[in-house]
């Protein structure tokens, strides 16, 4: 059996709009696969099938362990991944605000690796095939399961901000327009994403530039598409990266590798 990454989607609408895609990573022969991955806004569930999480955060295949599952949250850090022998993962990729349509009180500032996101049941049923239309069904029916709309407005308002304004704001602008303090501002953000809305703003700013470079204008140079997004100069766009990927913008991109069809962009190590 070959090595397998493939991205796909939700078919239903209403899942769609909170789920980004969904990846299948299969690796049957695998000794130690190592990779890193970057600071995004989106944030995951990844599901191991017979998997533990040893003390230094490896993951180790055990043929008898149960399904092993982990919430990523929002980070401002790179994340160092190092599994360890036979990999059989499938991980749910959700859009900013997404993952609370779904469950509730959760800490956004931690790994999470002692909650039951799904069922054994629903997890025997998932790792049973490798079919992506049945793994697809399946898990959006489960989603559907546990769907409780969720809303904040001023939370929303913000994001949307966010992610239309690409240049430098205030927070205290900001707070003020949306009727506000900038401390509850702050609060709000830790509370759903577990990083201040500056380092949130900042982590837009990083995945929209390598969505442009990956996708939409590879050829343009960093510092064309820099100032697209209202960089100062090549010297705010290069410490930007340094703080968040610790690599300049053209070690970044030459280091990496785009797995699947979406923005899954890691440096595999090893």
């Amino acid at each position: 059996m070959n090595n397998t990454f493939e991205t796909f989607k939700p078919k239903d609408p209403l899942i769609a709009k909170y789920i980004k895609y969904y990846y299948l990573d299969i690796k049957p022969d695998n000794d130690i696969t190592e990779f890193d991955c970057f600071p995004h806004h989106n944030n995951t569930i990844s599901l191991y099938r017979s998997h533990r999480r040893a003390s230094n955060r490896d993951m180790v295949y055990e043929p008898t362990a149960p399904s092993f599952q982990i919430f990523t949250p929002v980070r401002e850090k790179v994340l160092k991944v190092r599994q360890i022998g036979k990999v059989h993962r499938i991980v749910l990729v959700f859009k900013v605000l997404g993952i609370q349509q779904f469950y509730r009180a959760l800490n956004f500032g931690e790994y999470i690796t002692d909650f039951s996101f799904f069922s054994e049941e629903e997890l025997q049923l998932l790792f049973e095939t490798e079919d992506l239309e049945l793994i697809t069904a399946r898990l959006d029916q489960f989603l559907l399961d546990r769907y409780q709309v969720y809303e904040n407005e001023i939370v929303q308002k913000a994001v949307e901000h966010l992610f239309s304004n690409y240049e430098e704001f205030l927070v205290e602008q900001l707070a003020h327009e949306l009727g506000i303090s900038r401390r509850h501002l702050n609060r709000l953000f830790k509370g759903h994403f577990g990083i201040s809305i500056k380092k949130f703003h900042r982590i837009i700013l990083l995945r929209k530039l390598l969505e442009m470079k990956l996708f939409d204008l590879p050829e343009e140079s960093f510092t064309r598409l820099a100032y697209e997004l209202n960089f100062a100069d090549q010297a705010h766009l290069n410490k930007a990266f340094k703080d968040l990927t610790q690599n300049s913008p053209n070690q970044f991109l030459k280091k990496g590798t785009l797995l699947g069809s979406e923005d899954t962009f890691w440096h595999i190590v090893k």
